[in-house]
This record gives C-alpha cells, sequence and structure tokens, in this order.
C-alpha cells in the first residue's frame, strides 16, 4: 500500500519538522544528515540533534518545550538512524525493544550500573509501542563509539548514542517514542569513518521501509497512538 507523507514546519521551532502519518503529527529525530540518505528523503524531513546524549538531550528538549509551549506537541516521536552490533545483521533494521544508558556507573554509591540516583527508574526501560513485523531488540546508548573488545562490556545487542536521551525527553513532555535502527558496523573494529559510512545506503533503505510499515500500522490501527 503506498504511503503518504505531508512534512510541515511547526511554528513554535524553526527546527522542528512535524510529517503527517496516516493523521499522526510525528516528529523523526536523527543525529546526523549522513544517515537521511535518498529513501528517508522522500518521507520526511527530521529534526537533527547532533551526535551523543548529551546533544540529543538538548535537542529533542528544546524542540518539545518550544512545541508544548504553543500546544503543537507530535503524536509520536520516532528516533531513528544507525546503530552498531556485533551480533545483529549488518543492514537490517531493529526496533528497540528496550533500552539502557551505558554511561551511568553510580556503583560506588550503592546504586545499581546504569541506575541514575534519585530518579524512580529502572537501568532497563521498555519501549512499548510497536511496529507488526520488524524484528525488536535491546539498545544501549553512551556517549562513546563501541567498537571492538568494547563490545564485550555491553549488556544489550545493539549501541547507539542517542535514543536514551530521546526517551527521557519525551517522557518528560508525555510523548510516545519508537526506536528504529539500521545496523551499520561491529562485525569487525573501526578503523576509519568508511567502516561505519559503508553500510549507510543499505540502512536508509530499510529505515524507509519500515517508516512505512509504521504508516500502515497506524492507518489500519495496528498501532494505536
Amino acid at each position: 500500500m503506498p504511503v503518504t507523507t505531508k512534512t510541515v514546519t511547526l511554528p513554535a521551532s524553526k527546527n522542528a519538522q512535524s510529517t503527517l502519518l496516516a493523521g499522526k503529527r510525528v516528529i523523526f529525530a536523527m543525529a546526523a544528515s549522513a544517515e537521511y540518505g535518498r529513501c528517508l528523503e522522500k518521507l520526511f524531513i527530521p529534526l537533527l540533534t547532533g551526535v551523543g546524549p548529551v546533544e540529543a538531550s538538548i535537542g529533542m528538549s528544546s524542540a518539545l518545550a518550544g512545541l508544548a509551549h504553543a500546544a503543537e506537541l507530535p503524536d509520536l516521536v520516532v528516533c531513528l538512524g544507525s546503530a552498531g552490533s556485533c551480533t545483529l545483521e549488518h543492514g537490517r533494521v531493529y526496533q528497540v525493544a528496550q533500552v539502557s544508558y551505558r554511561d551511568m556507573d553510580a556503583t560506588v554509591l550503592g546504586v545499581p550500573k546504569g541506575v541514575t540516583p534519585f530518579l524512580d527508574q529502572p537501568a532497563v526501560m521498555p519501549l512499548p509501542y510497536r511496529i507488526p513485523g520488524i524484528e525488536e531488540a535491546s539498545l544501549s546508548t553512551g556517549g562513546a563509539v563501541i567498537s571492538g573488545e568494547a563490545y564485550r562490556g555491553i549488556d544489550a545487542d545493539m549501541v547507539d548514542m542517542e535514543t536514551y536521551a530521546i526517551m527521557r525527553a519525551c517522557g518528560r513532555f508525555g510523548v510516545p517514542l519508537i526506536g528504529l535502527r539500521g545496523i551499520s558496523d561491529g562485525a569487525a573494529a573501526l578503523t576509519k569513518i568508511t567502516d561505519w559510512t559503508d553500510y549507510l545506503h543499505l540502512v536508509d533503505e530499510q529505515l524507509a521501509i519500515a517508516v512505512e510499515a509504521l504508516a500502515r500500522a497506524i492507518q489500519d490501527g495496528t498501532l494505536k497512538l
């Protein structure tokens, strides 16, 4: 079934783009333009937050704060882009079933690893919304690029640098979140930037297919927001 989308600039933030997807206003959040290829360009204009949890938190929070002030909050945020994994299939897209923050470590204070002190949340947070037909995987977010032996310390199927921060911002404003990640690297140690970019055209193609599946799920009521 063909998917028709319409992108409009929301007045509260000149960098916040809302796509009308099956009648719902959706913000697609991405870290960098390198992940935004020709297939995705046909479907939406993303909110580019910048790379890493700090930039993602600032970018998403400021956009949602402005939209909340204008009573223009979206129905859904989709955080999407590339991810690393030493076990999952390269070029394939997975939806995030649960996400953790690998940089948080207050164990010397008696707090379990991954748990933020004084925040009533577990180390691993589920993302409850699902797109039918897309395989699920767990995700670890942090500020470092993971490569080679560093995967041994990761208790998740894949790694990125933004989704947990986007989740926290969305939670503050009560906006649902879906995470989609295409595996771009991880089978071998990274030695140069092309080890990441070589798979981005495949990730772009598969992310576009996932976005179209999202539109169909909203349209037919399989995914209720």
